[in-house]
């Protein structure tokens, strides 16, 4: 770990409710004590960390079919999967870093579901990605599922295909990405499918952390900010200042529960008033992404997001990837300023992308900058 980076952010409350669960524990008391017995491992994480966080996966589609509807630098795709009775459809942009027939190789691709967040999808945003031959696929992920309070649970286009479904919407929406991976290897547009990166901000960011988790198909997973529900910490609640940014707390199970209950599995809030009874906390979710890379995006003034739960519980997913040998495949890095997803976010993305697929790109200089004097490690296990 490298140095605090000038205790950017003052902490003026800690409190650790009780220590991370050890993630190489299994259900049966046994703790697993070679790299081959994580695949069982991980499948057990899945019952507590996807299945009761996020009430469980959508089905597999019955079928995915690719329609075209404009091909140029921008292409515009609508997708048709789920089931022939009731099919789902939506629509995949495609920006491409050049005109296809001018494109030579195949280049990575970096999903996002958060088209339904426009304002950030600004110039510079997108060609942090396009200038370094970088395509991005955007889509809408409330298309699949309202993102809409009050309204209820299990409101949208996946709930009219699989009226059985149950899943959260950020289930829901983690669905589409998986889609859109399906929906590129039937085009023939020139991205590699082997290099592809799922991206997301705050809830978007909750959902590429599901998504990533769930589909091996993502190399790279990048949740930003993802405040709790994801890559924060339930058992750590903190209270810091940030140079000019007032005094402010962490989000908790409590808070997220008591806005938008229908973004998780249904019995979730059960746990809202003691955290401490959770099986699980987010580092299993990060777990959950090894051995392919994950790389935590933060804001040092991001009080909401939980910077220092956040750092936590990624230390803690950092013993699963050296376990697995794969201990450089886990990043993070925290931003200067506030809840955002900054072209700072995506250029630091690039460069692990560009890192990853050709280790003579250096790793950036900003990463590994703590902006915090950290405290004691949240856990006392460590890997087998």
């Amino acid at each position: 770990m490298k140095k605090v980076d000038e205790n950017t952010l003052e902490i003026t409350g800690y409190e650790l409710l009780a220590g991370l669960p050890d993630p190489f524990l299994k259900d049966s008391g046994e703790r697993i004590s070679s790299p081959g017995q994580w695949a069982e491992r991980r499948a057990e994480l899945y019952s507590s960390c996807i299945g009761l966080q996020y009430g469980g996966m959508p089905p597999e589609p019955e079928f995915v079919e690719v329609e075209t509807l404009y091909k140029a630098k921008t292409c515009s795709y609508l997708i048709s999967t789920g089931t022939r009775a009731r099919p789902v459809r939506f629509r995949m942009q495609v920006v491409l870093p050049d005109y296809p027939w001018a494109i030579r190789e195949k280049v990575p691709a970096i999903v996002d579901g958060d088209l339904c967040f426009g304002y950030h999808f600004d110039r510079d945003f997108i060609h942090a990605a396009l200038d370094n031959n970088i395509a991005w696929v955007l889509f809408d992920r409330t298309e699949l599922a309202h993102d809409v309070v009050g309204e209820g649970r299990c409101k949208g286009q996946i709930y009219e295909t699989y009226p059985e479904c149950r899943a959260g919407a950020l289930a829901a929406w983690a669905w589409g990405y998986s889609r859109c991976v399906d929906a590129l290897g039937k085009t023939d547009l020139p991205v590699d499918l082997e290099w592809i990166a799922f991206t997301g901000h705050s809830r978007g960011g909750k959902t590429a952390a599901l998504a990533g988790a769930v589909d091996e198909r993502a190399r790279i997973v990048n949740p930003n900010e993802t405040c709790a529900g994801s890559c924060g910490c339930y058992r750590v609640h903190m209270k810091g200042r940030c140079g000019d940014i007032p005094e402010g707390r962490s989000e908790t199970l409590k808070d997220i529960w008591g806005n938008f209950p229908f973004w998780f599995g249904e019995d979730l809030g059960e746990y809202a008033d003691d955290e401490t009874l959770l099986p699980f906390d987010a580092h299993f979710l990060k777990a959950m992404v090894a051995p392919r890379t994950l790389f935590v995006s933060e804001a040092a003034g991001d009080l909401w997001s939980n910077p220092v739960g956040s750092w936590q519980t990624t230390e803690a997913a950092r013993e699963v990837f050296d376990f697995l040998g794969v201990r450089d495949r886990l990043y993070w890095y925290f931003r200067p300023g506030v809840h955002a997803h900054a072209t700072e976010d995506v250029e630091m993305l690039v460069n692990v992308i560009l890192h990853e697929k050709n280790g003579a790109v250096p790793t950036d200089e900003r990463m590994y900058r703590l902006p915090f004097v950290p405290p004691a490690k949240a856990y006392s296990w460590e890997k087998p």
